[in-house]
């Protein structure tokens, strides 16, 4: 590696006008040569010594600016590297520098992993290395056997099996057994989501055991006059609370847990890019110290992850391109930031958390649970089924391989757990198939003006919000705190193909007879609307009611015997409708889009094609991959039903792994 560094410095010399590697009277070749050599040499030393103490000072800064400042700081250890030498030949001028000392860390890193992939005791030595360390440095490891959770956001059941037939995930299949006809390793389990198929409600019931009142993935609270939303810092830090509060208890991840790339922290000590903690208070507990250092102590890493975010961004903007030549449908709009945001979801988010699950393990920490969200964010734009999509399944499979790899040598067996939260569902938004938005709609079934062009509907990805929260900028700004014009005007929001309608000025859920009394025209309007599937209203006949198309109206004490307009939506649909109606804080009206079950699409309300948060289609089919030495999640014959089952299922392998894993008392007992 140092013989390759010297002869890319003197390549580097020969191209770039602003570096030199001889004294202005001129050297000897022999001259220049070890100038090239002394300085590679001093240069990879300063990285392995120097540049640790530097990330360990800057673990304050944000995940991205910390990535952007890797480069200058990398140019100065270059600049430093070159006056060392004694003769003083070479010069860099520090823009130069910066080039230089980037090209240096990227051939290092590609020569490293040439030799590595061409030597596989050097590979496992390294690893050795890592984890003797770790060892060192920590507590003793248990002996019991620790797990990982890895969350792929957004893939449902049939997605992830179609992606192990085309040969896509081929460490999937070898687990499965389906490669080459080998013995499994797991099993794959599907499971069945709540009314809000999203991963603010999924994973909250996951890692803290409640999602109660969540009844879809943004809404108003009537109490507090303000509009709730999963994604958003504060939001997420709520709602943790409320929901340790209903389980009585801090999470799976109490004992000895880490939190990597998630929404809520699940009780973990070690959390790195975890929303729930990244308000705009900086403190001890949201600098992400394990994340970050683990993956930006070594400056080729951020190298690395640049180049591979520019080719991202890149290959965004071609594939779009693409998409709009050929005239595709569906199609959304993929220009502006977007493919910067898809760029930090499948690339910086998924490198950090893997380099932090890593970490973790060589560490022997007995739970972690991680979320790559790389999948979910491409699906949303350009379909779940994409070539696009498709091509991230694979890097994602590649992920779960070093994972597995580095699982090895680790200072105790683990357990390798895969899981989703939801699936997507495809299908044309509701805007580009009526011309028309939800809030258009509500609006003229109240009487009252509607726009000439519909607006679009912001969307709902987790990873606009994670770029935001990686920068520290704070997002409760535009219609994330939206106050009406007028207090009489309702508020429409929505969450995937899921709607919510509430009326500000009235304090209490509105029943049916009371809508029908202000705004007789609007329940018929949305209910006959061939976009619309059913409604869910409060009644004070009934306590609730589903509407549907042709006047079908139908007491939730009924659904069991006649479905109605829920039928399309298949089994469960009944129950998952019952339980929101119980939440404090449903929407007055409840509005979920047409489904079609012959081709499992869906209408989405927002600006997305591949959609999920509502009830319809793939997008509430996820699924649970556990190895065979875990016990069976769920008897035969029986399902899998809910994220708070969910929870219960890996509660109970932490147990029998290694002892309960959250506090057996109630959080009055606790407190008492």
């Amino acid at each position: 590696m140092w013989a390759v560094s010297t002869v890319t410095m003197l390549v580097l010399a020969g191209i770039l006008p602003d570096f030199r590697l001889r004294s202005a009277d001129g050297d000897s070749a022999t001259d220049i040569a070890v100038t090239a050599a002394f300085g590679a040499g001093a240069f990879g030393l300063l990285s392995a010594l120097v540049w640790p103490l530097l990330v360990r000072l800057l673990l304050l800064v944000p995940a991205l600016v910390l990535g952007l400042l890797v480069f200058f700081l990398n140019g100065a250890l270059l600049t430093l590297a070159l006056r060392l030498n004694p003769a003083e030949r070479g010069a860099a001028a520090p823009e130069t520098a910066v080039v230089v000392a980037a090209v240096m860390s990227a051939v290092a890193s590609a020569t490293g992993a040439a030799l590595a992939v061409r030597d596989d005791d050097a590979y496992r030595r390294r690893l050795y290395r890592l984890s003797d360390r770790r060892r060192r440095s920590g507590p003793p490891c248990p002996a019991g056997p620790g797990t990982v959770f890895l969350q792929l956001d957004g893939v449902g059941h049939d997605t992830l099996l179609d992606a192990v037939g085309e040969g896509l995930m081929p460490t999937v299949a070898r687990w499965l057994g389906t490669a080459d006809g080998g013995r499994p390793t797991h099993r794959l389990t599907p499971w069945r989501t709540d009314w809000s198929s999203q991963t603010g409600a999924s994973q909250l019931g996951i890692l803290h055991g409640s999602n109660h009142d969540v009844p879809a993935f943004r809404w108003y609270e009537k109490d507090t006059r303000e509009v709730v939303v999963c994604n958003r810092p504060t939001s997420a830090a709520e709602l943790q609370r409320r929901a340790v509060g209903y389980a009585g208890h801090d999470g799976l991840l109490s004992v000895d847990g880490a939190s990597r790339g998630n929404l809520f922290s699940g009780g973990a000590e070690q959390q790195a890019l975890v929303l729930s903690i990244a308000t705009r208070r900086r403190s001890r507990e949201n600098r992400s110290r394990a994340g970050y250092f683990a993956y930006f102590s070594d400056p080729a890493n951020a190298v690395r992850t640049a180049l591979s975010f520019v080719a991202e961004v890149g290959r965004e903007i071609g594939q779009s391109t693409r998409a709009r030549l050929c005239k595709q449908r569906p199609r959304v709009s993929r220009g502006g930031l977007y493919p910067f945001i898809r760029a930090f979801a499948t690339v910086v988010e998924r490198d950090v958390v893997v380099a932090a699950v890593m970490g973790d393990m060589l560490a022997g920490r007995t739970a972690v649970y991680a979320d790559l969200v790389a999948y979910d964010e491409v699906a949303h734009h350009s379909g779940p089924a994409s070539r696009d999509a498709q091509k991230v399944l694979e890097r994602l499979d590649r992920s779960l391989a070093l994972i597995e790899n580095v699982a090895e040598h680790a200072p105790r067996p683990y357990r390798i757990v895969v899981l989703s939260d939801h699936g997507q569902s495809p299908g044309e938004t509701f805007r580009s198939r009526y011309g028309l938005t939800l809030g258009d709609l509500v609006r003229a079934g109240c009487g009252l003006p509607v726009p000439r062009r519909a607006e679009r509907t912001r969307s709902g990805a987790e990873a606009r919000t994670a770029v935001r929260a990686a920068l520290r900028i704070p997002v409760e700004e535009g219609d994330e705190r939206h106050r009406p014009a007028r207090r009489s005007e309702p508020i429409v929001l929505a969450s995937g193909n899921l709607g919510l309608v509430s009326f500000p000025d009235v304090t209490h859920r509105m029943s049916k007879e009371e809508i029908d009394a202000r705004h007789p025209a609007l329940l018929p309007t949305l209910a006959n609307h061939p976009g619309i599937g059913f409604l869910l209203v409060r009644s004070d006949r009934h306590g609730g009611v589903v509407l549907g198309a042709y006047g079908a109206q139908i007491p939730l004490a009924d659904l069991d015997e006649d479905p109605g307009p829920l039928a399309p939506f298949g089994p469960g649909a009944v129950e998952a409708v019952r339980r929101t109606h119980t939440f404090p804080h449903t929407a007055d009206i409840m509005v979920n889009s047409f489904h079609d079950p012959a081709d499992g699409e869906v209408l989405a309300f927002e600006e997305q094609i591949g959609s999920h948060g509502g009830l319809g289609g793939a997008q509430g089919k996820p699924f649970l991959l556990s190895p065979l030495a875990l016990s069976a999640p769920v008897a035969d014959g029986e399902q899998l039903v809910g994220a708070e089952h969910v929870h219960r299922v890996l509660d109970r392998w932490l147990r029998e792994s290694n002892g309960p894993q959250v506090p057996l008392e109630t959080s009055e007992e606790r407190a008492a």
